[in-house]
């Protein structure tokens, strides 16, 4: 194969400093300044648990990342100058990654609680109930909470969803047989292969899953428990919290994103108000 002629070289060159330019514009058009480790870096790097479709998953049969965090993620790193590059995390582990500096931020669709604020700082951008996802046609006669009682519902590990399995279980006569999976798209595959009653996950992910294989799966009754989403910063990067939190607010001020959440069909889970 033949080499690049000079001209070629140049020309590269010259689009990839086009390019560069076009990002720091729009990040000085938006007034939005990141800390300076990342600001040198040229990048922001999300930790992500890359199974949990719409909101992160690996396009089919390829190794890149796509979904609603993956576009949202990119899109405030733009604001802010650099790119943004995500670091496929187990759920279970992903707040410990970030304080020990594996990323800068969490954005893979963590629910704010009391709890996790403890450890980390929040930058809310959506508001997502939880939901049950049962067999088509509804054999277990799962609905609410209390129908699951003596029934087996699988959950990805490390979630507020299996928190509150774990809460609602202890209240009922008979106890919810909770079976964790590392990975979500695990849990949801247990449910289809018989190995559970149920599957209990976030909204948005549970209507993926329905839409992906309506001839499998249903929603079992209606959504409970709206909870944030937020994406996590360590308490020591204040800095990155303000900008990141400019990014969203300039975001859903100039409509960017109501068009991104349309475009995954998760517009009923915007932040009210913004």
């Amino acid at each position: 194969m033949k080499g690049l002629t000079g001209r070629t070289r140049i020309s590269l060159v010259a689009l990839a400093a086009v390019a560069a330019l076009a990002v720091a514009a729009v990040a000085q058009a938006a007034g939005i300044t990141p800390p300076p480790n990342i600001k040198s870096a040229g990048k922001i790097v999300y930790c992500s648990d890359i199974t949990y479709p719409p909101e992160e998953y690996y396009k089919k049969g390829t190794t890149t990342a796509i979904g609603s965090d993956i576009d949202i993620g990119t899109a405030i790193a733009k604001r802010m100058g650099v790119k943004a590059e995500f670091d496929n995390t187990g759920f279970d582990g992903i707040i410990a990654a970030l304080l020990s500096n594996k990323c800068d931020a969490v954005i893979s669709g963590m629910n704010d609680t009391p709890a996790r604020a403890k450890q980390v700082l929040f930058v809310d951008y959506l508001s997502v109930g939880q939901s049950l996802m049962v067999k088509k046609g509804n054999p277990e006669h799962i609905s609410t909470m209390s129908s699951l009682a003596g029934k087996s519902v699988s959950v990805e590990v490390g979630t507020t969803n299996k928190d509150y399995l774990d809460a609602a279980s202890k209240k009922l006569s008979k106890k919810i047989d909770v079976v964790s999976f590392p990975k979500d798209t695990d849990a949801a595959n247990a449910l289809k292969t018989g190995k559970v009653d149920a599957y209990f996950g976030d909204s948005p992910v549970v209507a993926y899953y329905i839409q992906q294989d309506p001839s499998s799966f249903a929603f079992g009754g209606s959504p409970i428990n709206p909870i944030p989403v937020g994406i996590a910063i360590s308490k020591k990067n204040a800095a990155l919290k303000t900008a990141v939190q400019q990014a969203v607010k300039a975001m859903y001020a100039d409509g960017s994103m109501t068009k991104l959440l349309a475009k995954w069909k998760m517009s009923d889970f915007a932040l009210k108000g913004k």
